[in-house]
Protein backbone atom coordinates (compact mmCIF):
# COMPACT_ATOMS: atom_id res chain seq x y z
CA UNK A 1 0.00 0.00 0.00
CA UNK A 2 0.93 3.04 -0.80
CA UNK A 3 2.12 6.10 1.59
CA UNK A 4 -1.05 8.18 0.25
CA UNK A 5 -3.50 5.34 0.62
CA UNK A 6 -2.72 5.03 4.52
CA UNK A 7 -2.85 8.79 5.15
CA UNK A 8 -6.70 8.83 3.19
CA UNK A 9 -7.48 5.51 5.52
CA UNK A 10 -6.67 7.62 8.60
CA UNK A 11 -8.38 9.88 7.72
CA UNK A 12 -11.43 8.20 6.69
CA UNK A 13 -11.06 6.86 10.22
CA UNK A 14 -10.90 9.73 12.05
CA UNK A 15 -13.65 11.44 10.24
CA UNK A 16 -15.74 8.51 10.92
CA UNK A 17 -15.10 8.51 14.21
CA UNK A 18 -15.75 12.38 14.84
CA UNK A 19 -19.24 11.71 13.50
CA UNK A 20 -20.29 8.59 15.69
CA UNK A 21 -18.77 11.31 18.56
CA UNK A 22 -20.95 13.52 17.42
CA UNK A 23 -24.08 11.49 17.00
CA UNK A 24 -23.57 10.17 20.56
CA UNK A 25 -23.61 13.86 22.06
CA UNK A 26 -26.58 14.84 20.20
CA UNK A 27 -28.48 11.50 21.87
CA UNK A 28 -27.63 12.34 25.35
CA UNK A 29 -28.20 16.27 25.21
CA UNK A 30 -31.47 15.45 23.39
CA UNK A 31 -32.25 13.16 26.50
CA UNK A 32 -33.22 10.46 24.17
CA UNK A 33 -34.38 7.94 26.02
CA UNK A 34 -33.52 4.62 24.07
CA UNK A 35 -29.93 5.24 25.71
CA UNK A 36 -30.59 6.04 29.25
CA UNK A 37 -33.80 3.74 29.99
CA UNK A 38 -33.70 3.05 33.78
CA UNK A 39 -36.16 1.10 35.63
CA UNK A 40 -38.79 3.75 37.43
CA UNK A 41 -42.08 3.89 38.53
CA UNK A 42 -44.98 6.69 38.36
CA UNK A 43 -46.17 9.40 40.47
CA UNK A 44 -48.49 11.93 40.04
CA UNK A 45 -48.57 15.88 41.30
CA UNK A 46 -51.88 18.20 40.36
CA UNK A 47 -50.58 21.96 39.59
CA UNK A 48 -51.96 25.49 38.72
CA UNK A 49 -49.70 26.50 36.11
CA UNK A 50 -46.73 24.39 34.89
CA UNK A 51 -45.27 27.15 32.46
CA UNK A 52 -43.07 26.02 30.16
CA UNK A 53 -42.75 21.90 31.51
CA UNK A 54 -42.38 19.90 28.67
CA UNK A 55 -41.77 15.71 28.68
CA UNK A 56 -38.86 14.33 29.55
CA UNK A 57 -37.46 17.34 31.51
CA UNK A 58 -35.58 16.35 34.88
CA UNK A 59 -36.98 15.54 38.10
CA UNK A 60 -34.78 16.66 40.83
CA UNK A 61 -33.87 16.02 44.55
CA UNK A 62 -31.03 18.74 45.80
CA UNK A 63 -30.44 19.28 42.49
CA UNK A 64 -29.80 15.27 41.41
CA UNK A 65 -31.64 13.88 38.33
CA UNK A 66 -34.22 11.27 40.28
CA UNK A 67 -36.32 10.79 37.44
CA UNK A 68 -38.38 12.35 34.33
CA UNK A 69 -41.65 14.21 33.71
CA UNK A 70 -43.51 11.14 31.38
CA UNK A 71 -46.71 13.05 30.74
CA UNK A 72 -48.55 16.63 31.15
CA UNK A 73 -52.08 16.46 30.64
CA UNK A 74 -55.35 17.77 32.07
CA UNK A 75 -57.08 16.39 35.10
CA UNK A 76 -60.63 15.69 34.05
CA UNK A 77 -62.03 16.22 37.59
CA UNK A 78 -60.33 19.24 38.78
CA UNK A 79 -59.08 20.92 35.20
CA UNK A 80 -55.59 21.18 37.05
CA UNK A 81 -52.48 20.00 35.11
CA UNK A 82 -51.57 16.89 36.23
CA UNK A 83 -48.38 16.18 35.80
CA UNK A 84 -47.40 12.01 35.68
CA UNK A 85 -43.14 11.40 36.52
CA UNK A 86 -41.46 8.44 36.11
CA UNK A 87 -39.12 8.01 39.05
CA UNK A 88 -35.94 5.80 39.21
CA UNK A 89 -36.27 2.44 41.40
CA UNK A 90 -33.13 3.66 42.87
CA UNK A 91 -34.87 6.72 44.94
CA UNK A 92 -38.06 4.15 45.65
CA UNK A 93 -38.48 5.69 49.50
CA UNK A 94 -39.69 9.28 48.78
CA UNK A 95 -41.78 10.22 52.05
CA UNK A 96 -45.46 10.47 51.31
CA UNK A 97 -45.50 14.08 52.73
CA UNK A 98 -42.37 14.94 49.93
CA UNK A 99 -43.72 18.46 47.94
CA UNK A 100 -43.29 19.35 44.51
CA UNK A 101 -42.27 22.40 42.61
CA UNK A 102 -41.76 23.53 39.08
CA UNK A 103 -38.77 25.79 39.01
CA UNK A 104 -36.42 27.35 36.89
CA UNK A 105 -32.86 26.43 35.88
CA UNK A 106 -31.45 29.37 36.16
CA UNK A 107 -32.67 32.91 35.34
CA UNK A 108 -34.39 31.98 31.76
CA UNK A 109 -33.45 28.40 31.89
CA UNK A 110 -35.37 24.96 31.41
CA UNK A 111 -38.04 24.24 33.68
CA UNK A 112 -37.61 21.10 36.21
CA UNK A 113 -39.93 19.62 38.99
CA UNK A 114 -38.22 19.70 41.81
CA UNK A 115 -38.79 17.65 44.65
CA UNK A 116 -38.42 18.45 48.29
CA UNK A 117 -38.37 15.70 50.91
CA UNK A 118 -40.78 15.34 53.50
CA UNK A 119 -39.99 13.44 56.83
CA UNK A 120 -42.93 11.04 57.32
CA UNK A 121 -41.93 7.08 57.39
CA UNK A 122 -44.23 6.09 54.94
CA UNK A 123 -43.41 6.32 51.07
CA UNK A 124 -44.88 7.10 47.84
CA UNK A 125 -45.96 3.93 46.00
CA UNK A 126 -46.25 3.47 42.28
CA UNK A 127 -49.95 5.54 41.53
CA UNK A 128 -49.52 7.63 44.38
CA UNK A 129 -49.63 11.69 43.95
CA UNK A 130 -47.53 13.89 45.74
CA UNK A 131 -50.22 16.46 47.66
CA UNK A 132 -47.92 19.41 48.39
CA UNK A 133 -47.10 20.99 45.24
CA UNK A 134 -46.25 25.29 44.32
CA UNK A 135 -46.59 25.81 40.26
CA UNK A 136 -44.44 27.67 38.04
CA UNK A 137 -43.42 31.42 38.19
CA UNK A 138 -44.77 33.21 35.08
CA UNK A 139 -42.26 35.80 34.69
CA UNK A 140 -44.62 37.67 32.52
CA UNK A 141 -47.24 37.99 35.74
CA UNK A 142 -44.08 38.96 37.91
CA UNK A 143 -43.00 41.73 35.28
CA UNK A 144 -46.60 43.47 34.78
CA UNK A 145 -47.17 43.16 38.67
CA UNK A 146 -43.75 45.34 39.02
CA UNK A 147 -44.66 47.49 36.39
CA UNK A 148 -48.22 47.72 38.43
CA UNK A 149 -46.18 48.62 41.61
CA UNK A 150 -43.91 51.18 40.01
CA UNK A 151 -46.40 52.73 38.68
CA UNK A 152 -48.58 53.66 41.79
CA UNK A 153 -45.67 54.73 43.45
CA UNK A 154 -44.99 57.16 41.00
CA UNK A 155 -48.49 58.68 41.53
CA UNK A 156 -48.01 59.05 45.62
Amino acid sequence: MSRQVKIEIWVGLLVLMTLIAVAFIALKVSNFSAIQDRPSYQIHALFSHVGGLTQRAPVKVSGVVIGRVASIEIDPISYRAKVTMDIYNDYADLPQDSSASILTAGLLGSQYVGIEVGGEEDVLKPGDRINYTQSALVLENLIGQLMVKLTDGGDK
